[in-house]
């Protein structure tokens, strides 16, 4: 029977009851017309529940726009959920720190009790210099880092993801003990650019070379005794716990693995018609399935988990200001051009991703509402926060309170892949600064404006 979590840890989803301050506003999401030329408005919302207008207009006068800003009580609160994931026999609970990796969100992490995951060498050293203990930190990693010896000399643990790195692994250390991470041929995403699982996908070692990876293992007296798997962003439940029968079918032919590592994916909704994933829920139906494998192998398998969007999406949001409105007549579109754009949030425009959007107005005052097309302050055509739902190559317009430039414009569930993942200096704009809200309400400057002279510094 699986045991429901502890006191305070229920599911999580960032659709709160609408607070009394946003009452008079809107993030609508748009639907599409036939044509699909043009997209009509709702009128539902994701509020940013952390952020006031009287805190959002604070920070713009204190740090200026675009700014960054993250809640920490939200980040404990998501740490908490998370290490509540149902298990059998331990859990292991790494952020991929790839969301976010600014050193005061590591800190808030680690000191909850999460482990760290780095898909880089420059990520695990800024693990290191964040304090993150090495042996907290394993390496997944596309490219292998030049001192990948050193790394793992001081304790940090390595997950090969291919036979090749099987190799270099084992000629350094032979007769250690290894991660591998193994492609199990299903993938899940919101999008083919989330999915990293399944044939068109080249992360971690086909399912079907697995004899191959043993035996490159067994040439260096390796063991495998992690097992490691992956399939995507925004997976869909029922895939997942696919991919986990399959994983423990994968430990029954590796006697030596003790830990399976079913990676993350799971789906945070940001706006209107996304789920959240419920942990308990999946997590429950993967604890039979580690119980059940225990009592015909006779291993008790440690369960390790990888979230990073559902750690941070929900407690990050951009503030901007609108430095022009725009119209392109009758038939066109109105336009709101904001100071920030694809240089802080790039997964619209990368794929059609969708953000709630709020207007804080600089003057009070009631306002009729109408509908913006939402772009960003780059000379590129694609540099677009509103795509159509479902359509990255259309516009999605956006039903807001009139909007006039000097106005805020907030732009939720931006903890995740926007400022770790966005054009930077392009147009030569800098990064924008991050601030956190703490725990007693304070505001604290965690990384300051990036400066001409730094994006330049290195040029001969």
């Amino acid at each position: 029977m699986c045991v429901p979590a502890p006191p305070g840890q229920i599911p999580f989803a960032i659709d709160f009851p609408r607070p009394a301050w946003l009452s008079s506003r809107s993030s609508a999401l748009p639907a599409l017309t036939r044509n699909g030329r043009r997209a009509r408005s709702k009128t539902s919302m994701k509020p940013v529940p952390f952020l006031t207008d009287k805190r959002a207009l604070t920070i713009r006068q204190e740090f200026g726009t675009p700014a960054f800003v993250y809640d920490q009580q939200t980040l404990q609160r998501q740490a908490r959920l998370v290490l509540g994931f149902p298990n059998a026999f331990g859990l292991t609970a790494r952020y991929a720190m790839k969301a976010c990796p600014t050193s005061a969100v590591l800190k808030v992490f680690t000191d909850a009790g999460l482990h760290i995951d780095a898909s880089s060498g420059y990520e695990v050293e800024r693990a290191l210099r964040a304090g993150v203990s090495p042996e907290r930190i394993q390496l997944t990693a596309q490219e292998l880092p030049a001192n990948l010896p050193a790394l793992i000399g001081r304790g940090v643990l390595f997950n090969a993801c291919s036979v090749a790195q099987i190799h270099v692994f084992g000629a350094r250390f032979p007769g250690r003990p290894l991660s591998i991470r193994i492609n199990p041929g299903l993938g899940s995403g919101h999008s083919n650019r989330t999915n990293v699982g399944g044939p068109s996908a080249s992360f971690g070692i086909w399912h079907a070379h697995l004899p191959e990876a043993v035996a490159a293992g067994h040439k260096y007296g390796l063991r495998f005794t992690r097992l490691h798997t992956h399939i995507g962003s925004g997976s869909d439940p029922k895939v997942w716990e696919r991919v986990a029968l399959m994983s423990l079918q994968t430990c029954t032919r590796l006697p030596d693995v003790t830990v399976l590592n079913l990676g993350g994916g799971y789906k945070i909704g940001r706006v209107s018609g996304e789920e959240t994933t419920d942990l308990q829920k999946i997590g429950c139906r993967v604890l039979k399935a580690f119980r059940s494998f225990a009592k015909r192998h006779g291993r008790r398998l440690r369960l390790e988990v990888e979230p990073g969007s559902y750690l941070v999406a929900s407690a990050g949001a951009l503030i901007t200001t609108v430095v022009d409105v725009v119209d392109t007549g009758r038939r066109g579109y109105s336009f709101l051009k904001l100071d920030a754009g694809m240089t802080e949030i790039l997964r619209p425009s990368m794929y059609g991703a969708q953000h709630p959007i709020e207007v804080v107005p600089a003057a009070k005052g009631r306002r009729p509402r109408r509908e913006y097309v939402i772009v960003g302050h780059c000379c590129e055509s694609g540099d677009v926060l509103t795509p159509a739902p479902g359509r990255p190559e259309a516009l999605g317009p956006r039903l807001l309170p009139e909007t006039r430039i000097g106005d805020l414009v907030v732009i939720g569930g931006a903890g995740a892949y926007c400022s770790s993942m966005a054009a930077k200096n392009y147009n030569s704009f800098p990064e924008a600064p991050e601030v956190m809200i703490l725990k007693n309400g304070s505001i604290k400057l965690i990384r300051k404006r990036q400066l001409l002279d730094q994006i330049v510094q290195n040029e001969a």
